[in-house]
Formats: C-alpha cells, sequence, structure tokens
C-alpha cells in the first residue's frame, strides 16, 4: 500500500484516501474481487485507477459512457497517466495505433464500452496483453430491474471463466437490494469482497413542491438559489426538454436542450458546452447526465416524477460532486403519477417486471408525500439508517403543516363510488364542487348526496388531496378505463371512519429573492473574489488551449483553497490538495505568477476571522465604526469587539481608530489600569467605575492596545 499512497499523493494530488477507498485498493492488489458501492463523489475511480497503476499489466475499465471517455482520458492524461479508448467515435487509424499500443505495453488504463469487449477481435487482444484488473463501471446496468439495464452487460460473466486469475472490481453508485443480488449473480462475484459506504450526500438539499406553476417555481428557484450556476433539468418528455430550454433561454439563462431525438453530433456540442463552459444549464431526459464529472453543478431539478427512487438518488447525485453546497429541487403534481403508471401499464414489458416497477414507483410516490425527513426516507430505502432527521431537507427546514383529512377523504372516495368509478379526476372534481354541466346532469351525477358538497376547498386543493389519495395507496388509476379512478380496499377503514388521515396543506410559493453572491457556497471573503474569479479566469484559458474541460485543470475547491492560503512558492503550492506532481509541473509558475498579482493589503494579511477581516476592509476603506456597523448591519459595540482583536494582534492602533480625544483616551486607560482589567476578564466594573459613559466594545478595544 505504500506505492499507492504515494501515487495518491504525487499524482492526483490528494494527502489521504476517503470512505472504504484504502481497504477496496488493498483487496485488488492481494488479486480479490471487490464489489463496490460507494455514492457519486465518493471517489469511486481512484479505486481502479491506483491499482491499476500499482499492479503490472492495463487496467481495462468497462463503461457504457462512451460519449465521456475522451474527457475521462484527457483527465488522466493531464496528470501523467497513459490513458487511451477504444469506442466507435475514433476513426480506423486511431483504433489501429490504440491496439498496438496495447498490445506494446505502453498503457496503463484502457477504457472500452462492453459492447466492444465482447467483440471476438478484443478477446483477442486481451489474450496477447497482460492484464492488471478488470473494472465493471456503472455495475447496476447489469440489472434488469435497474434504471439503467444495458443487455450486454449480463455478457461480462464471460471475464471470470475466460480470466479467473485477473482480479475484478464492480462499481456502482445505487443499488437497492434486489439489484445488488442480481449484480453478484449475473457477474459471478459471490466470492467478492463487498464494500457498502453511506449513501449520504449531506451537501445536498433535498426539496419537492406541488407541480402548480411548475414552471414559475423553477424560475423563482433558479433566480433565487442559483442565478449564475450551472444546473441540470431533467423533464420526461423529448418535447417538453426543447420548450423549457427555449423558455430559459428567453429569460437570459444559457440552456440547452438534450434527448436522444436529437442529431448526434449536436448533443456532442451541447454536451461539451456544459462540460467546458460556465453557468450552462442542460434540459435533458434521462439519457442524459450518466458518468458526468463535472464537480460544479450547483443544482439538478425535476419537472416530472423519476420513476423510481433509484433513478432519483443517481440523477440528484450529479449536483455537488465538489462537496460544496447543492439543490436537488422537483415539482410534481398529480398528472405525472397518472402519466408515469400509464407508461408502464401499456409497456411490453413482462407482468412481473410491470409490478416491481410499480413498487418503484410507490416508493418514489412515498418520498414525496412525506411529512418527515426525507434524507431518513431516502436512506433507509437503501437500507441504511440515519440516526436523527439531516436538517437539510424541506421537511427539515420548514415542516409541513398537516391537516385532519378524513371528511375530506370520505367525500373524495365516497364521489369516486357513487358515480361509478368510471371518470376521472377532474370530473370527480367538477360534482364535488357541484358545478353546472351538461356532461354531469346526463350522467344524473347532480342527484347523487355528494354532488355540491365539496366547496369547502378549491380546485387546486381537491387535486392535492386527489394526489395524495392516489399516492397513498387509497385511489388506483385505470390505465385502462382513460385515467378512471377506482377505491382499492385500503379505502375501506376511511370511508366507515375507522381510520382517520392526515394530509400535507398546499404551501404558497416564496418570493424571489435573489443571492448578491454568485459564488456563496466557497464561503469567501470578499477581499478574496478578485483572486478567485482571477484563478478560474486563467483555468478556462488553460483549459481551452487544451480542449479540456475546466475542472480537468484544477476543481473550484483547489481554486478556492489556493485563494484562501495564497501560496508563493511551488514547495507550498503542493500542499494544496488537487494538486499533484504533474499539474504543479505543468500549470504550478502560471498560478503562483497570477496569485502573486494580487497580494493581500497588510492589515487583511492574518489569521483573524472572516468577519472580523470584512470589518477591517470597511476600516481601510476610511469607514468609523458607527458607518460599518449600519453597512453590516451589525450593532456598533460589535465592531469595536472587531477592532480589539485587530489592535491586540498588532494591526491597528486603538488611539487612531477610536472617536476619543486625548482626555477620554487617557481616562479610560487609567480606569483599567486601576482597576487591574484583563482582556478575557469582566469588562463591568470598569463600565460602572466610567458611569457608562462608555460602550463596552470601546472600551475592550483600548484595553486590546495596552
Amino acid at each position: 500500500m505504500q506505492r499507492a499512497h504515494q501515487i495518491l499523493k504525487n499524482t492526483f494530488g490528494y494527502s489521504e484516501f476517503r470512505n472504504n477507498q484504502a481497504d477496496i485498493i488493498q483487496a485488488i492488489l492481494n488479486g480479490q474481487d471487490a464489489f463496490t458501492l460507494m455514492p457519486t463523489g465518493g471517489g469511486k475511480s481512484l479505486c481502479y485507477q491506483i491499482p491499476a497503476l500499482v499492479r503490472d499489466g492495463v487496467g481495462v475499465v468497462i463503461s457504457p459512457l462512451i460519449a465521456l471517455m475522451q474527457d475521462q482520458v484527457d483527465a488522466l492524461r493531464q496528470l501523467g497517466i497513459r490513458a487511451a479508448f477504444l469506442n466507435s467515435t475514433q476513426d480506423r487509424f486511431s483504433q489501429q495505433q490504440t491496439e498496438q499500443d496495447l498490445l506494446d505495453g505502453k498503457l496503463d488504463l484502457l477504457y472500452v464500452a462492453p459492447e466492444r469487449l465482447m467483440t471476438e477481435r478484443m478477446l483477442s487482444l486481451l489474450n496477447q496483453t497482460q492484464v492488471a484488473l478488470f473494472a465493471i463501471d456503472e455495475a447496476h446496468c447489469v440489472s434488469q430491474w435497474g434504471h439503467d439495464f444495458r443487455k450486454e452487460y449480463q455478457q461480462l460473466s464471460i471475464l471470470h471463466e475466460r480470466y479467473p486469475d485477473v482480479p475484478r472490481i464492480a462499481l456502482t453508485a445505487t443499488a437497492d437490494q434486489r439489484t445488488r443480488t442480481e449484480i453478484i449473480e449475473q457477474l459471478h462475484l459471490e466470492q467478492a469482497t463487498l464494500f457498502v459506504n453511506s449513501f449520504d450526500r449531506p451537501n445536498i438539499h433535498y426539496a419537492v413542491s406541488e407541480g402548480q406553476n411548475a414552471k414559475e417555481q423553477l424560475w423563482r428557484f433558479i433566480e433565487r438559489e442559483h442565478p449564475q450556476d450551472a444546473g441540470i433539468i431533467y423533464c420526461l418528455s423529448r418535447k417538453k426538454t426543447e420548450s423549457i430550454a427555449q423558455w430559459l433561454s428567453a429569460k437570459g439563462r444559457t440552456a440547452l436542450p438534450y434527448h436522444a431525438g436529437l442529431p448526434s453530433n449536436m448533443r456532442q456540442q451541447h454536451q461539451e458546452r456544459f462540460l467546458r463552459e460556465e453557468q450552462v444549464i442542460i434540459v435533458a431526459t434521462i439519457a442524459f447526465g450518466m458518468g458526468i464529472d463535472k464537480p460544479d453543478v450547483r443544482f439538478v431539478a425535476h419537472l416530472n416524477l423519476p420513476k423510481s427512487i433509484e433513478a432519483y438518488y443517481q440523477e440528484t447525485g450529479r449536483a455537488g460532486r465538489d462537496g460544496e453546497p447543492a439543490n436537488a429541487w422537483m415539482a410534481y403534481g398529480l398528472q405525472d403519477v397518472i402519466t408515469l403508471r400509464q407508461m408502464m401499464q401499456d409497456g411490453d414489458a413482462e407482468e412481473q417486471f410491470k409490478r416491481i416497477a410499480l413498487q418503484k414507483l410507490e416508493a418514489m410516490l412515498g418520498l414525496c408525500e412525506l411529512i418527515s425527513c426525507r434524507r431518513q426516507s431516502l436512506l433507509a430505502y437503501f437500507g441504511e439508517a440515519l440516526a436523527k432527521p439531516c436538517g437539510n431537507c424541506d421537511n427539515c427546514t420548514h415542516p409541513p403543516q398537516t391537516w385532519d383529512g378524513s371528511v375530506s377523504a370520505q367525500k373524495a372516495l365516497s364521489t369516486v363510488y357513487r358515480t361509478g368509478q368510471r371518470f376521472g379526476v377532474n370530473y370527480i372534481i367538477d360534482v364535488l364542487s357541484g358545478k353546472d354541466d351538461d356532461r354531469i346532469r346526463s350522467n344524473r351525477h347532480d342527484q347523487i348526496s355528494t354532488y355540491g358538497i365539496g366547496n369547502e376547498h378549491t380546485g387546486v386543493e381537491w387535486r392535492s388531496i386527489f394526489r395524495q389519495l392516489i399516492a397513498q395507496g387509497y385511489l388506483n388509476v385505470d390505465v385502462d378505463g382513460y385515467g378512471a379512478l377506482k377505491l382499492t380496499e385500503k379505502c375501506r377503514p376511511v370511508l366507515r371512519g375507522e381510520q382517520t388521515l392526515q394530509l400535507r396543506k398546499i404551501t404558497k410559493p416564496e418570493k424571489v429573492k435573489k443571492e448578491k453572491g454568485a459564488r456563496k457556497q466557497h464561503d469567501l471573503r470578499s477581499i478574496d473574489e478578485p483572486l478567485f474569479e482571477a484563478l478560474r479566469t486563467l483555468r478556462l484559458s488553460l483549459a481551452q488551449e487544451q480542449g479540456v474541460p475546466p475542472y480537468v485543470i484544477f476543481h473550484d475547491t483547489t481554486l478556492t483553497e489556493m485563494t484562501r492560503t495564497r501560496p508563493t512558492t511551488e514547495e507550498t503550492l503542493r500542499y494544496i490538495s488537487g494538486v499533484g506532481e504533474q499539474k504543479l509541473k505543468h500549470y504550478g509558475q502560471q498560478f503562483l505568477e497570477e496569485i502573486a498579482k494580487y497580494p493581500l493589503p497588510e492589515l487583511l494579511d492574518n489569521n483573524l476571522s472572516d468577519t472580523v477581516n470584512e470589518t477591517l476592509m470597511l476600516q481601510q476603506q476610511g469607514k468609523d465604526a458607527e458607518t460599518i456597523a449600519q453597512v453590516r448591519n451589525l450593532k456598533p459595540s460589535t465592531i469595536y469587539v472587531h477592532l480589539a482583536e485587530a489592535v491586540a494582534d498588532g494591526r491597528l492602533n486603538a488611539r487612531e481608530v477610536l472617536p476619543l480625544d486625548d482626555a477620554q483616551y487617557a481616562e479610560i486607560v487609567n480606569t483599567l489600569e486601576m482597576l487591574d482589567a484583563e482582556m478575557d476578564g469582566p469588562l463591568k466594573p470598569t463600565y460602572e467605575a466610567l458611569d457608562g459613559k462608555y460602550d463596552y466594545g470601546i472600551l475592550r478595544c483600548v484595553l486590546a492596545g495596552l
């Protein structure tokens, strides 16, 4: 493992392993198979990249992500790793060159798609090559119950039979127990060591909104939380992705559609723009996103309900890979439920598959209608317990209000029954509302006892009630009956009054309050912002020169650390996370020169807190304590305490920053000395001895200068 640690530090620029990385790597180095479940952004790729560099031979990475292989290989080459890929995007000459490099032992890592790996030509090449390991990425694709099923993955069991002495590692970010079992069976990993890391992504804030006016809700969310950030918006249909992208573009954002119906060159162009440019929003169907390595995606939004919790977790996991705060936001409504159920019922899959798909949809609905911590429920689905509510989901930060919906539910269920269980939601609401309608009269439903008994609720409120009744299993939607509502056995106790029913109240949308700073998540001082933006500009310039995404040069988190620490030599730059030997060699001098252009004023080059430095910045601009207090919306006494810290640190002279004449200053000094006051002691005796003439903050500031 000593060699593995050296590679981690010198090649990848990280000081220590995370999660179970060290144990996984040790297992592979020992020649064992491994099955690894690790959340997106948890560092899965290092688990096979480092063993491939330590072991003799080439590491073969099987991945379905043909469109992303170029970027993956480019990122590795930036680190000095001999990486290549073989796929259908290459011309014949490039393929032959890569094949020859493979045979000549000139590769550390080779990325291939499963369908290419299974060809006789590829297997023949591997027979003539020393293989260090096989890494099966996105292993959940093997499961027919999963949301990303790829039939070719089920043929990968041949690796176990054909290369029994080569260790295999299967990796995925999401798999429930059923999917895990199938991965093990299909890939013959019964003897593999299982490594399950926490599925928790604590930096992601989860929120679900009711689906009324979803577009406007989305815009309010983007304007409030992410006015200048990159993000992904998922829609159910191709048509909707294009219309939402056009709508956002008209509002001034750079938004690009992505779906399987677009020409392949346009999809590739939109994907590259998303990876390489800043502040781009991609509006996509589920055809987009697997393997996207962009670390600074700040939000993932869903305008339609995902088909399963696995799909939701996988898609939302593309936000915040850098560990900085990110948002997973969704708006879903009654129509989503009906549409998805109809799609599943109308499909040509076997009944068992349909049944399991519906179970997964029910679990997703349960997560949406939850009134307790969403993260606890999400993790529980994957078999992980979270001891206490997370404090970082909408239900934790703004607990939903509930109400006793038992009587309203009885009215709704009774109306469904009395109209013959033959009509959809809108018709039932019209009956409950007593609407004067020819269709209702012709069906004689204006004569039933529940006609007009629901006027206490608006149409929007009734739709919310019906959505919750469907989500909680009291009503079914008869797809064959054109969306007619049907009672279930579960509704009997409610109709009989034997069971009460708590429902969520509809919440009013929040007004837009734009954030003042676009880089809020990095928590930089305002004095540091110009340097941070300069480093981003330099990074973008280098990335464009080399035709790679900016994060391949350095992640934002690395630039943030550079900004905070302002290294002046290669030796100090080397210790920043994400700066390995190759990147230090290629880019170190350029970044050091850029940092040198933004020297900190002596006053601010300190180890004091950010809030103290904010005060010092304003003080340096010539503002007095009263003005600084107004600007920062703080009490003057708090500002004087900040100044006192700078005085104690030798940065300021108390006499020069306080609004005191010589006599007043001498009076305070004499009193402090007479009472033998100390910095960490109480100042009340001094305050009282001076008859309360001077603010506590002023007293502390004078004391700091003694």
